[in-house]
């Protein structure tokens, strides 16, 4: 399905930071990029890199009082960023659907599953208790529960792990939601089931012309059903651009090192190869590029300043101050070095 050119979800400079008593954490620090309508962002990185912090921000979930946050959140043209609670309680649900990663703990377990879907309903609208069960049970048609009418009626501990976040994606879209935010929506789930989920979330996606932030750890989850990644490290991006320059011709050397540490069904290598070291603390970053330490091609001018998001071309960004061309090279290096074969 085709996008529509205004954004619908437009973050600039966002920037969340929590005051400790060992110092400020920078859990996101500078984060830029777009959301449309008709189109997935796929947002990937190591744990704590920021991913799970700046969608609960989008959301209004972050306690002001122990953050301090700037920047810019348009949604839909609007501002949100300064929303108060109750603006955004009247955005969450109704404008802006979450997934959360672990549907068990998501869905209250004394509560049939058919009732939750029909509080969100009954919270955004007028709708009478009976229209809004109807609802209930049309969404969860909707995303492929068998019987729903049925399992309306039933608890969450009486449905597979798969159902279970079914439901969770039926309560997300209840509303028809013009934003759907999927926090690893699939962690808890074996390898077949997580192509189903994955599979529906693009389904939906097309059905209702709705924009899409699937966030992952993992390259592999986003691949299929992303058509644009932004891969984070240290609060900040890294790398933005389509799914097919980012995996074809990845600009950062942290995308390099995400790339070549997991198998992939496009090239094959003789060897997979870990990336050194570990991600560094968000009080105490190290000057200039995060990924610094840990980046095999790091030089002392990579010291100097924190690089910002530039345009390689064609929407392709990347926060590194290396030369295309050099990299390009260091790539092909690399490449030849773990004996790839596409």
């Amino acid at each position: 399905m085709s996008t529509d050119s205004a954004p619908l979800l437009e973050v600039t400079d966002l920037r969340v930071h929590f005051p400790t008593a060992d110092g400020v954490v920078k859990a996101v620090d500078g984060s830029t990029f777009t959301v449309r309508r008709g189109e997935t962002l796929g947002v990937v990185g190591e744990s704590g890199s920021g991913k799970s912090i700046t969608f609960l921000t989008v959301m209004g979930l972050i306690n002001r009082q122990s953050a301090r946050i700037s920047g810019s959140v348009r949604f839909e043209g609007r501002e949100i960023l300064d929303a108060s609670a109750d603006e955004m309680r009247g955005i969450r649900g109704a404008r802006i659907g979450m997934i959360f990663q672990d549907p068990m703990t998501s869905l209250h377990p004394m509560h049939k599953v058919g009732d939750q879907i029909a509080e969100v309903v009954r919270t955004h609208t007028d709708k009478s208790k009976s229209e809004a069960h109807r609802m209930a049970v049309e969404a969860l048609r909707e995303v492929g529960i068998p019987s729903p009418e049925t399992r309306a009626r039933q608890y969450p501990h009486e449905f597979s792990g798969g159902m279970r976040q079914r439901a969770m994606i039926a309560m997300a879209l209840v509303m028809k939601p013009s934003l759907l935010i999927a926090d690893e929506p699939t962690t808890a789930l074996d390898v077949t089931i997580q192509a189903q989920i994955l599979e529906l979330i693009d389904e939906l996606k097309d059905q209702f012309n709705i924009g899409v932030v699937l966030v992952s750890h993992s390259l592999a989850t986003i691949a299929d059903v992303s058509e644009n990644v932004m891969v984070m490290y240290a609060g900040r991006p890294a790398e933005l651009g389509s799914r097919d320059e980012v995996f074809s011709d990845a600009q950062h050397p942290y995308t390099w090192g995400l790339l070549e540490s997991v198998p992939r069904p496009d090239i094959r290598v003789e060897r997979l190869v870990p990336i050194d070291g570990a991600p560094p603390s968000l009080i105490t970053l190290p000057p200039g590029c995060a990924f610094g330490p840990r980046c095999p091609h790091a030089r002392t001018e990579c010291t100097a300043e924190v690089p910002e998001l530039r345009d390689r071309g064609a929407g392709h960004a990347d926060a590194c101050i290396l030369a295309t061309e050099e990299k390009g090279r260091l790539r092909a290096a690399r490449m030849k070095a773990l004996g790839v074969t596409t």
